[in-house]
């Protein structure tokens, strides 16, 4: 079945080159070529931001920090050094987007050496207005969240952007109509820019379908699925919802949704699911003042996100209220966290004992030019 999407986008680019090649204008018996357009110049974008943090355990441990990016207690921590090329031609363009630090370290998490500073690498043709294809590895079309910090409001991560996907490498074909969006894609299995050994012929599907009915609302169904190194079938659907209410408000909303069947050696298992939703209310009552509450149901009652830290599978409700100070390109996040499951399974206390609650506090500098 992948084959048949990977021809068809090839088989697309084909027709696409082929019919801009022949384009040409015919007066009585004289045939001339079209005249060109003016020719955009190269332009050469550099963009990047660096960020720090320090963050505080109300148990003194770090045990209870189980998304991504901020696992410290007591500590001041780096986050990443981040920094953008983006080379726009008139119909090509190339990106390379680079990060240094444990927040980059960690989203590359599937590589080694000097390939984990690789957040992006991938160039674009468009060969129309309405159509690019995209060759390379870039970030995840799935979730609501971004790795870079100054794309969010609240500094630390929902628990459905650190179960992934993280990111893609393959060759995707993206279609604009008016208010509607289309992508369709191959890629290696999620996260690896290099397949596994012995996974070179194991492909993963991805898809997108976007949708603006108004200026002010956007919606994005989002699709990933594919076979793991593990053997194991993955099928994940995620669903992004944006309204802006009004200059001062808007409102976000996140909800994804699992399937793995498990290979038990001789035949697929049943499928089981993990699965989450959120909530994000904006608020600005000033240009350099805004507050953000993230609301996050997370529920893996079969544990397969939660296994190394729980005894049993549970429901977990994440409350994150966040406040950003700016100025310029400085942003200044004091962040307070509570996290809550419906069973003593997860999180423990001061002094180890496990409890249905964990509490964090963290402040965080971020500055983007």
């Amino acid at each position: 079945m992948l084959q048949k999407y990977f021809v068809a986008v090839i088989s697309l680019f084909s027709i696409t080159c082929s019919f801009a090649q022949t384009a040409s204008v015919t007066t009585d018996s004289m045939t001339t070529s079209a005249p060109e357009n003016a020719k955009k110049e190269p332009v050469l974008v550099i963009t990047g931001s660096v960020d720090a943090y320090y963050k505080l355990d109300f148990a003194k441990t770090t045990a209870n920090s189980l998304t991504s990016f901020t696992q410290t207690h007591n500590a001041f921590s780096l986050g990443m050094a981040s920094v953008k090329f983006e080379h726009k031609g008139d119909k090509v363009s190339a990106v390379a987007d680079l990060g240094f630090g444990p927040r980059a370290k960690d989203f590359s998490y599937a590589d080694a050496g000097i390939t984990q500073a690789i957040k992006q690498l991938y160039v674009s043709y468009s060969p129309a207005d309405w159509l690019k294809f995209t060759l390379g590895t870039w970030g995840t079309h799935v979730g609501y969240e971004l790795l870079d910090p100054q794309l969010n409001r609240n500094y630390s991560m929902s628990y459905m952007f650190s179960n992934g996907p993280f990111s893609h490498t393959g060759l995707k074909a993206e279609v604009s109509k008016g208010k509607h969006g289309f992508m369709l894609g191959v890629a290696n299995v999620t996260d690896f820019r290099t397949p596994p050994s012995g996974y070179i012929n194991k492909k993963f599907l991805i898809a997108q379908y976007s949708i603006a009915p108004t200026e002010n609302i956007k919606l994005y169904l989002n699709y990933v699925g594919g076979q793991n190194p593990d053997t194991s079938k993955t099928s994940q659907f995620d669903a992004v919802i944006t309204a802006k209410v009004s200059d001062k408000f808007n409102m976000g909303f996140n909800g994804t949704i699992n399937n793995t069947r498990l290979w038990d050696g001789s035949k697929s298992m049943d499928a089981k699911a993990w699965g989450g939703a959120a909530i994000y209310l904006n608020l600005d009552p000033k240009p350099w003042f805004g507050l953000t509450l993230r609301e996050e149901m997370f529920n893996d009652k079969h544990q397969f996100k939660t296994a190394s830290y729980a005894m049993e599978g549970c429901t977990i409700l994440a409350t994150t209220l966040s406040a950003n100070f700016k100025t310029g390109g400085f942003t200044f996040i004091p962040e307070l966290r509570i996290d809550q499951t419906n069973k003593k399974v997860l999180f423990t206390d001061k002094d180890g004992a496990y409890t249905k609650s964990a509490a964090s506090f963290l402040i965080a500098a971020i500055y983007s030019f």
